[in-house]
């Protein structure tokens, strides 16, 4: 079992004490499923990228915006949100750390 809460919370300090500003983990790989804690702090983004087949993020605590070539989504801590099949960025709003669970073919 995971707390989630203490691997948030320990990332976010971890990612304060990056000179890059980010840390991860991934918590839970199970062929094709994997779960992994990113935290960000304010500002930091993770650059455009492509989505896997399926995925989602959580939003563990504080504010993040993903981005795509014709919009851009707020989450707030508590949201969970089904990422679309397209190339994406993420930024954190605030301090933040999210869950993203990916289903890889």
């Amino acid at each position: 079992m995971y707390d989630l809460n203490v691997i948030a919370r320990e990332h976010l300090a971890a990612a304060r004490d990056s000179e890059h500003g980010r840390s991860a983990n991934l918590v839970l790989r199970a062929r094709p499923l994997r779960q992994t804690v990113i935290a960000l702090v304010a500002g930091v983004s993770l650059d455009e990228h492509n989505a896997p087949p399926a995925a989602s993020l959580q939003v563990l605590r504080g504010t993040v915006r993903v981005t795509f070539a014709a919009e851009e989504v707020e989450l707030s801590a508590g949201a969970l949100y089904l990422i679309p099949p397209e190339r994406h960025g993420l930024t954190a709003v605030t301090d933040a750390a999210v869950l993203l669970t990916a289903v890889n073919d």
